[in-house]
């Protein structure tokens, strides 16, 4: 978090520390909101506090909750813009970053590893993958019988009209379900100033599934197969059911952002480009929701490093870094 908060300063990228609200709409609610409070502390964010209903109102005059958690430690930034900046940090160092590369094979050689693409070869003393949607499938090509399987979740938004912007300030989240590791529906103010609502999590019919219509017989015959996706399916089939509903029907969709913002209105909804996850599931039908590496010899796979990674992945690259220099040197 700091570390991205001195890029971003360096760098001169616009971004944001607006503080975000937790809030609780029911009271089955306040022990989760409690553990949230707790783990907070904990971490050392010693600047949390808990909101009364009145307070809730003070910092978001038109959310309505039993009771609320303040974050000011959370910001907004345009990441498309963090990551042109790490691009150019890069070629200032000498690096070389090649887009658009299709990886058909990676190979283990006695003093290094060779990743092979459509179009070019790339040798390297020690190779780490983070393939995101494609992280499994890179990291089978050294690890044998991989313990997890990607799972796409595709996540729909809306952005606010112009007139409907004022119902939010910053962000505004619900109270996180324990069981599930999607926050559920909320509202974020961009460092645009536009105001996003979502995402659902619906099961994507492809790795890149952005729209409803995507289909890819290989992605869905992949997930299907996988042991612990139908262990996911029996388990959370009614959860399912509410978000396939809230994906087909906006009046079900407003009626998520209503418990938390109860004025905001179908009309002021106008559909936004989604998003997919993936999201890493063990065969146990377990769905990771902390970062997951695989290592082989001369080969480090991220295959799940789920919110705040973006946050977080100054820190976590300096971590993998570390950890493959100690490699290098045994």
């Amino acid at each position: 978090y700091r570390r991205m908060l001195e890029f971003c300063a360096q760098q001169n990228i616009p971004h944001e520390v607006c503080g975000k609200v937790v809030v609780a709409v029911n009271d089955a609610q306040v022990p989760q909101l409690d553990e949230l409070e707790r783990r907070g502390h904990a971490n050392g964010l010693s600047q949390i506090r808990r909101l009364s209903p009145q307070e809730i109102k003070e910092r978001e005059p038109h959310c309505t909750g039993i009771a609320g958690l303040y974050v000011p430690y959370t910001g907004i930034v345009d990441y498309a813009v963090v990551c042109e900046a790490m691009r150019n940090r890069v070629e200032s160092l000498g690096g070389h970053v090649s887009l658009g590369q299709f990886v058909t094979g990676i190979t283990e050689l006695s003093a290094a590893a060779r990743v092979d693409t459509r179009s070019n070869e790339f040798v390297a003393k020690h190779v780490v993958t983070c393939g995101g949607l494609q992280s499994d499938r890179l990291a089978r090509h050294t690890i044998e019988g991989l313990d997890l399987r990607i799972l796409p979740f595709r996540g729909e938004y809306f952005v606010l009209r112009e007139s409907a912007k004022r119902l939010v300030r910053n962000l505004i989240y619900p109270v996180p379900n324990p069981a599930f590791p999607f926050l559920g529906v909320h509202f974020t103010r961009m460092i645009d100033g536009s105001v996003e609502c979502g995402p659902n999590a619906v099961l994507a019919f492809a790795r890149e599934g952005y729209e409803k219509t995507t289909f890819k017989t290989r992605d869905l015959l992949e997930t299907l197969a996988w042991p612990g996706f139908r262990r996911v399916a029996a388990r959370y089939w009614r959860t399912g059911l509410g978000e396939y509903r809230r994906s087909f029907s906006k009046r079900a969709f407003v009626r998520a952002l209503q418990v938390l913002v109860p004025e905001v209105v179908e009309d002021d909804l106008i559909a936004a480009p989604a998003g997919v996850r993936a999201q890493a599931c063990d065969n146990r039908g377990n769905l990771l929701d902390d970062f997951a590496l695989r290592e082989s010899t001369r080969v480090t796979h991220v295959c799940n490093a789920p919110s705040p990674a973006a946050t977080a992945s100054l820190a976590i690259g300096e971590y993998i870094a570390t950890r493959v220099g100690t490699r290098l040197s045994e």
